[in-house]
């Protein structure tokens, strides 16, 4: 298996690739969640380890799978895009570059954070050219747990896009989370899908973090950017 520069096998660039065209969904539980807006998501809670992971599949139309990708990578964005975001940052440590991102929960829940190696390629797959962006947690001494915000350990994400054939762009992501016995996640599937309506940017009351959440803001955002008029808060 050969490895990335950035800590990545190409095998996992290719499977990321491969499920884009053909999501694997057989051979497991996963639960339908959220279907509106063009967005599709499922999810599934790993027994053993307590993790839910998540796809997600949508379309967006009117915007390249470039510009998609590029807001995607850009961090300084994403913290004028997303209200969730208590910190979030990118530094060089032992030869990789390291994010460090906090995520805001309401009280009486406690912030989230994550430590993670990123790494973007464009690819040409038989004439599609994919961009894919992996994700997945490490540990390092210069990112000490904080008191007061639990350190999400596990964490690791897949995100690859194409075109749609026509002017928008076509994409599938894969997220492990961990669970929390008090997250909104697990509120029953129809409550959700009473909450989400199309065109709207938020799915609950209560401002939890959500991958329907996340998913309506950053295509919010990339409008903004395909749009210089409209960037201004």
């Amino acid at each position: 298996m050969a490895s990335a520069p950035g800590g990545f096998s190409d095998e996992q660039f290719q499977e990321a690739c491969t499920e884009l065209r053909q999501p694997a969904l057989a051979g497991a539980d996963w639960q339908l969640l959220v279907e509106a807006s063009g967005i599709t998501i499922y999810r599934l809670l790993d027994q053993p380890s307590g993790l839910y992971a998540y796809k997600v599949f949508g379309v967006l139309d009117n915007c390249t799978p470039a510009l998609l990708a590029d807001v995607y990578m850009d961090l300084d964005y994403r913290k004028q895009w997303d209200q969730y975001v208590k910190e979030l940052y990118e530094m060089e440590c032992d030869g990789k570059m390291v994010a460090y991102w906090e995520v805001k929960y309401p009280f009486p829940m406690s912030n989230r954070d994550y430590v993670y190696i990123r790494q973007r390629r464009d690819l040409d797959v038989e004439g599609r050219k994919i961009h894919v962006v992996l994700a997945q947690s490490i540990s390092l001494p210069q990112f000490p747990e904080k008191s007061g915000v639990i350190r999400v350990k596990q964490y690791k994400q897949s995100l690859a896009i194409e075109s749609d054939g026509k002017k928008g762009s076509k994409e599938w992501s894969s997220k492990l989370f961990e669970r929390d016995s008090k997250s909104l996640s697990q509120l029953p599937q129809e409550n959700l899908r009473r909450r989400i309506r199309p065109g709207t940017q938020r799915m609950t009351s209560l401002n939890v973090p959500q991958p329907a959440d996340a998913w309506f803001s950053f295509h919010i955002s990339v409008f903004r950017a395909h749009t210089p008029s409209s960037t201004q808060p």
